[in-house]
């Protein structure tokens, strides 16, 4: 159980430092042994290739207390996989599957005081990530590599309870066909962030990206998949080879099918569909889903939910169970839940 003296129900979604982060470095074609670390500050040579050329890539997930006062962290193994699928595609070392979730559950061992307790609405958020050390000057990938693992307790990404946030359609794109829109590599963020400022400066919350090639079907945002509810009450998401594969959307979907029982439907979605769907959420780490309220397309608003200030109905039947199964008080499907000891 948490025992730092933190106001727990009132924490920013933001960094704190906390006790310990986790290290690795890779160097002369082998990674080392990697150890704990209470030193949270990175030193680096001005050259290096994550300065240089953005060769960088990281995941994020969360450890949480349950119910029953169990220190849990939910599917790191597919966190594994995608940050392997992100290195090889940035040219970078893999950290091995098997070394990558201990050091996550070492990591949340070593930072046990700073898990929020159960009921207070906050999480321990964790964020691996990876970039190029060594001095880079010519276009090409480092020499040497930096693993790190660092946590820190967040609070409700919505504060004051979930409310349907508002959505314009992007003009602008979040990946190039056959880029890099289906790895969590940090210059996909970067180039995102003056298009999210641009939103918010204009009363949006988000922008939602249409496909690079055509500008015709439905991708996602520029840091969350999207869920649409159909008026029979099926659950549809968007398909695409540049969209990134959510650990969320991909439990919310096993979660659809197997304890709800809904049908569910992964395809492309054409943005002339948008007035179809009675219900809209974006999901990822952060929130689970948001709801989203309206969706403006270039002046034409569509609204959801009947235009009600809550989650719709079937998304939040989806969110309460999986959010059920990540808290304890539900059972898990084998190998969702990995404890901490």
């Amino acid at each position: 159980m948490a025992t730092k003296k933190l106001d727990w129900g009132n924490l920013p979604f933001g960094y704190m430092e906390t006790s310990k982060s986790y290290v690795a470095n890779w160097k002369n074609g082998e990674w080392d042994e990697g150890k704990l670390t209470s030193d949270h500050t990175i030193k680096i040579n001005e050259c290096a290739g994550v300065l240089q050329y953005a060769q960088t890539c990281f995941e994020g997930l969360k450890a949480y207390t349950t119910e029953h006062g169990d220190i849990v962290t939910f599917r790191p193994d597919l966190n594994a996989e995608r940050m392997e699928n992100s290195c090889k595609r940035l040219e970078m070392p893999v950290f091995p599957k098997e070394r990558f979730i201990e050091a996550v559950l070492q990591t949340i061992e070593a930072n046990k005081d700073w898990v929020p307790p159960y009921g207070s609405g906050a999480t321990l958020y964790i964020r691996p990530y990876m970039f190029g050390s060594s001095a880079v000057i010519g276009v090409k990938p480092a020499d040497e590599y930096q693993f790190r693992i660092l946590v820190t307790p967040v609070g409700p990404y919505f504060k004051g309870g979930v409310k349907p946030i508002k959505v314009r359609l992007s003009d602008l794109d979040r990946a190039a066909p056959h880029g890099t829109g289906d790895i969590k590599a940090g210059l996909n963020y970067a180039m995102s962030l003056h298009n999210i400022v641009d939103a918010h400066n204009n009363g949006y919350a988000e922008n939602m990206y249409l496909d690079p090639a055509t500008h015709t079907y439905l991708e996602e945002t520029g840091g969350a998949n999207i869920l649409f509810i159909t008026k029979d009450g099926k659950l549809v998401t968007p398909k695409s080879d540049s969209i990134l594969p959510s650990i969320t959307r991909r439990s919310l979907v096993i979660v659809a099918k197997e304890y709800l029982k809904m049908e569910v439907e992964e395809r492309k979605i054409n943005k002339d569909e948008l007035a179809d769907f009675v219900e809209c959420g974006l999901c990822g780490t952060a929130a689970v889903i948001s709801p989203v309220g309206e969706i403006d397309d270039h002046g034409k608003q569509i609204i959801y939910n009947e235009g009600k200030q809550e989650m719709g109905p079937k998304l939040k039947e989806i969110y309460d169970t999986l959010t059920g199964i990540q808290m304890g008080r539900l059972p898990a499907p084998e190998g969702w839940v990995y404890t901490i000891n």
